[in-house]
């Protein structure tokens, strides 16, 4: 299949960007009956991302397994805005962790920190414990903070949680791409979009050590109601929104 023949039917399956698209395909296929294997799947609308086994995550690599939500791009905001908070030895608490990218993106930014994260989904745990291993960082699975250790409580000096924040009546109008083949929890924030971010933040200020921080990325509409969730929990919180990118988030600082 020549270069101009992928670019013609990744673009009629919809792909907007289907002259990069099909240089990354071809340059992850091993063979031509690989590279057909690869369009196939992306064609029928499996993720990009899924497709390759990897995003390019806040300038480094990120693998990505199928049923894995994948990373945006939007969310190396709330990397943004924790790295500066973080130096060797801290612990990072990486909540909802999916492909562990927040986590490794911290650890690869700040050398030395100690990640910790935690997914629901044990396919999940999986991808993020291979992403955090060269970092040393580990990944069980379990509810928010279900599986980790008791001794980390009080520890953690940034909490990082990319929970699902769409309301369910909305998650029918987002992309095929995630609404067809990523798990609707990683998805599906309830009624409002915020009942996963209401239980972290409960939970938040019992394993943030004094002056730690917890981030959550949530929509704009969303940010003002978030941040109130975040002050009712004991939280210093603040809303944060970056125009380029169209990504808001909502931090919560443990005072002392």
């Amino acid at each position: 299949m020549s270069s101009p023949d992928l670019v013609a039917r990744l673009r009629a399956a919809g792909c907007v960007f289907a002259e990069e698209e099909a240089a990354l395909l071809e340059a992850a296929a091993t063979s031509s009956a690989h590279l057909e294997e690869l369009v196939v799947r992306r064609v029928a609308g499996d993720p990009l991302e899924q497709v390759l086994g990897w995003v390019d995550f806040d300038g480094g690599r990120v693998t990505v397994d199928p049923g894995v939500f994948v990373p945006r791009q939007r969310t190396a905001y709330l990397v943004e805005l924790a790295a500066p908070l973080l130096r060797a030895g801290d612990t990072v608490l990486d909540l909802c962790c999916g492909s562990g990218a927040l986590g490794l993106a911290l650890a690869r930014r700040v050398p030395g920190v100690v990640v910790h994260a935690a997914d629901i989904d044990p396919v999940a745990v999986a991808c993020a414990a291979r992403n955090l291993a060269p970092v040393g960082g580990t990944a069980l699975a379990g509810d928010l903070t279900d599986a980790l250790p008791a001794s980390l409580r009080g520890t953690a000096a940034v909490i990082v949680a990319n929970v699902p924040y769409v309301p369910s009546a909305a998650v029918a109008l987002m992309p095929p791409e995630s609404r067809d083949h990523e798990p609707r929890g990683t998805v599906d924030g309830g009624t409002d979009g915020l009942d996963l971010l209401r239980r972290v933040a409960t939970l938040a200020p019992a394993w943030l050590r004094p002056g730690g921080a917890l981030f959550s990325e949530v929509s704009l509409d969303q940010a003002a109601v978030a941040a109130d969730v975040f002050a009712a929990a004991g939280l210093l919180a603040a809303a944060h929104h970056d125009d380029e990118r169209e990504a808001t988030a909502v931090s919560g600082r443990l005072p002392g």
